[in-house]
């Protein structure tokens, strides 16, 4: 009796032990739908990378006057203006200020420097296009570039929900004026804010002294 107790009962454990088991590995992913995915992703970029690189290339083509160089990022770039005296480029840790313009590969304006204003970027510490990032550090100061970047190191396929349509290549013109050492920049704004500070009391000290009559002027 106890013998048949024992079959039973050990057939019952091994029983349930089997269909955890077959539970457990039937929750198991059965194909690698992530992989596909990133695969097609890859692929669709690909080919869309290369649609932008041939519309650029076209571009250039209808322009065989100017020199063009090639970014070993993944875009072109030619000069307006050229400075062939200084060797200094901006670096991480520096503080650029630039003007910029963004257009379509047809020349039509996107947003023009007035609508963009003025820029004031510390290298490689602020969020920025990714062309602009890496093109500004190829700049000279008083050198004005054109950068023809394909979308995907522009505003890529997201756009800016705004005027530049997804997977759109662009235009990008940038005037360095200048770029100096932060540490320098921060001096000068603190300089600068103390100046202001001294105006203001010189000011201040100005307009509270009494006033001098005429009268008072005739009895003096």
């Amino acid at each position: 009796m106890k013998t048949i107790r024992f079959i039973l009962i050990s057939g019952l454990l091994c029983f349930l032990f089997t269909s955890c088991v077959q539970h457990q590995e039937a929750r198991r992913p059965v194909s690698n739908t992530s992989g596909v995915f990133m695969k097609k992703s890859v692929e669709r970029n690909k080919k869309l990378n290369a649609s932008d690189e041939d519309l650029i290339k076209a571009l250039m083509k209808k322009n065989p006057k100017i020199s063009y160089f090639a970014s070993p990022k993944g875009y072109w770039y030619s000069y307006e203006i050229k400075n062939d005296i200084d060797t200094l480029t901006p670096k991480k840790g520096d503080v650029a200020f630039f003007n910029y313009e963004l257009k379509d590969l047809n020349g039509n304006t996107i947003y023009s420097e007035v609508e963009l204003r003025s820029q004031v970027y510390r290298v490689d510490k602020q969020e920025i296009m990714t062309g602009i990032r890496d093109g500004i550090k190829l700049m000279r100061k008083n050198e004005r570039v054109n950068f023809y970047f394909p979308s995907h190191i522009a505003y890529g396929y997201h756009g800016d929900n705004k005027k530049i349509g997804p997977n759109q290549p662009l235009i990008c013109t940038i005037t360095l004026n200048d770029f100096k050492p932060e540490s320098v920049y921060k001096k000068e704004l603190e300089l600068n804010r103390t100046t202001v500070q001294d105006s203001v009391k010189k000011t201040k000290r100005v307009l509270s002294k009494p006033k001098t009559t005429t009268q008072d002027t005739l009895e003096q």
